[in-house]
């Protein structure tokens, strides 16, 4: 299976080809740090493919001091951009970063003893499909 993606100001373009194994959403501070939210929703791909179709040269890479937290982005846009970890054995992608459909559910929540105070029974609240007006 291939995948496409693409960060947000649509420089930098890839292809993943392999299995994701795994979907985790993580809720380590690193993750809530790095993608500004309660989670990181990332996809795990040992031995897949990850090319780079354009932009290649606008990808950095940044590692959290004294760990092992990596994460790569569009030194552009910012968007996170997938990476090669584990001597190149592994793809760790960001989910929201495909542009490819993704039918695969997340296998778990990890790191929960860290995660926001404000991330519990979302479902609860209120739904809009675009951005609420001052009447709703």
């Amino acid at each position: 299976m291939t995948y496409h993606g693409s960060c947000l100001c649509g420089d930098v373009t890839f292809a993943i080809t392999g299995h994701f194994q795994h979907f985790y959403l993580c809720h380590c501070q690193h993750c809530q740090k790095g993608s500004g939210s309660a989670h990181a929703a990332n996809l795990f791909a040992p031995k897949a493919t990850l090319t780079w179709l354009t932009g290649a040269e606008n990808v950095r890479g940044f590692t959290v001091p004294g760990t092992r937290h990596f994460r790569q982005f569009c030194n552009r846009c910012g968007a996170v951009l997938p990476s090669l970890q584990m001597e190149g054995q592994l793809v760790v992608c960001p989910a929201g970063s495909l542009d490819s459909p993704l039918e695969q559910r997340p296998d778990a929540h990890l790191f929960n003893a860290s995660k926001a105070q404000w991330d519990e029974d979302l479902a609860s609240i209120p739904q809009f499909n675009q951005l609420p007006t001052e009447n709703t």
